[in-house]
């Protein structure tokens, strides 16, 4: 796998986790334990991915009869809060999922157990995708430590309705300038039929980053001195205005509070021309519509021919320190992480494995999205945008603080430009302290 595939990845929450004594990650290490009995299970994106994953534990609990997995499903929207509530006041999981995103906020609170040495005496040393983990490793706060083990990476894709485009005698939105042109003549308010469906509730800003970064062709977070964010750059406000806009002339309303589930039910159910997800949704529009009627490609091109995306992030298992219990909970984690397993979830999510072998199944080339995405971020033309994981700051910033501030602008209460200079102010002020920090 080539190094740009290191991208990128959601009930309620009563169980606390087995011997925990309740004094939070950062005052209690925990124990190695037994190796057998209970060990507990939270996953970042419950009900997205709970079926697959009581599959893989069934799989693992018969493989190890002298252990047991309680599984707790937490909404990938609330997951962050969940663990940082669970961090100050107790009851943290064994494992849990912890994406890129979220990372170095979990590891600056001490609550995560390093994995270096464990993987290295693994026999998934040398099976794992180098860039997926360097990724991980990256994204863990600046030390270099791994604090969670990749499962997949996802990748933004632009799928659209292949049925309606022929209809409409467009071709395939494989550049800036073709997406808008189909947003444009898809769309016919009086038939409830629209271009494109935009993400205006949780999760907005990354794919306005989609969006901002592919038009302008800026190919850096950061400018030359590293100190100051290019995201307010004059390019980057022109194409968050023209992305904007497309909201209630293009796109339906009910865009406006809509997160990923929403959304992609929304273009499953409708006649919406074009919508903007990534891996993980294929197999819903499969279910939905056929394979005969969307295609999944990647991000458009800008006016060079070139793609510039934002990297999305890597996903993986954390082992929590406060785990009296960790190698059990290490067991498992070898466990998902082998070939036939990471590939079984893989294929169920729609994402690239992390472990090499599996990655090489047959299922990633026969699913068109996820061929592409590959073959995109290995043929040399795109360009990956790098997001400060790293910053413990960064999902406050990028999702609490301005998802709101983003709705504004799409009722055009808020410019694109102060908007993102506010966005801006608060990341360079981040990178400072991390800075400043870090040495």
């Amino acid at each position: 796998m080539p190094a740009a595939v290191a991208l990128g990845a959601v009930l309620a929450l009563t169980v606390t986790a087995c011997g925990d004594d309740g004094s939070g990650a950062g005052g209690d290490e925990g124990a190695e334990g037994s190796g057998k009995g209970e060990i507990v299970f939270w996953d970042n994106n419950g009900g997205v991915r709970t079926d697959i994953w009581k599959e893989i534990i069934a799989d693992f609990e018969k493989a190890n009869p002298d252990i047991d997995v309680e599984y707790v499903g937490i909404a990938a929207t609330e997951y962050q809060s969940k663990v940082d509530t669970a961090i100050q006041g107790g009851g943290l999981p064994d494992v849990g999922g912890v994406g890129a995103a979220m990372l170095a906020g979990f590891a600056a609170q001490n609550a995560l157990e390093p994995l270096d040495d464990r993987l290295a005496k693994s026999p998934l040393s040398g099976e794992l995708n180098k860039d997926m983990v360097e990724s991980m490793k990256a994204a863990g706060g600046g030390d270099g430590t791994l604090y969670s083990v990749p499962t997949s990476a996802n990748n933004g894709v632009l799928y659209y309705r292949t049925d309606l485009f022929d209809k409409a005698g467009l071709e395939a939105p494989a550049s800036w300038d073709a997406f808008f042109e189909a947003a444009e003549k898809l769309t016919d308010k009086g038939r409830n039929q629209f271009g494109y469906t935009i993400r205006g509730g949780a999760g907005s800003i990354a794919q306005a980053f989609d969006a901002m970064y592919g038009q302008s062709g800026i190919t850096s977070f950061w400018d030359e001195s590293g100190e100051k964010t290019t995201v307010n750059d004059p390019k980057n406000v022109e194409a968050l205005e023209k992305y904007a806009g497309l909201y209630k002339k293009y796109t339906p309303a009910a865009d406006l509070n809509n997160d990923f589930t929403k959304m992609v039910a929304q273009w499953d159910s409708g006649t919406i021309g074009m919508l903007n997800h990534n891996l993980g949704s294929y197999q819903d529009h499969v279910k939905a519509l056929g394979p005969q009627k969307f295609r999944g490609i990647p991000q458009p091109t800008g006016p060079s021919g070139k793609r510039v995306q934002v990297s999305n992030p890597v996903d993986g298992l954390g082992l929590f320190k406060s785990s009296k219990n960790k190698e059990a909970a290490w067991k498992f984690i070898e466990f998902a992480l082998s070939h036939e397993e990471n590939s079984k979830f893989n294929k169920s999510a729609g994402q690239v494995p992390a472990n090499t072998r599996a990655a090489q199944d047959a299922w990633v080339s026969e699913a068109e999205p996820t061929k592409l995405a590959a073959e995109a971020l290995s043929d040399g033309s795109t360009t990956i945008v790098q997001l400060p994981y790293y910053l413990p700051d960064w999902n406050t910033i990028s999702k609490a603080d301005n998802e709101p501030n983003f709705q504004k602008v799409l009722l055009g209460k808020l410019s694109a430009k102060e908007f993102l200079d506010t966005l801006a102010e608060q990341l360079n002020e981040a990178q400072a302290e991390w800075k400043q920090q870090n040495g």
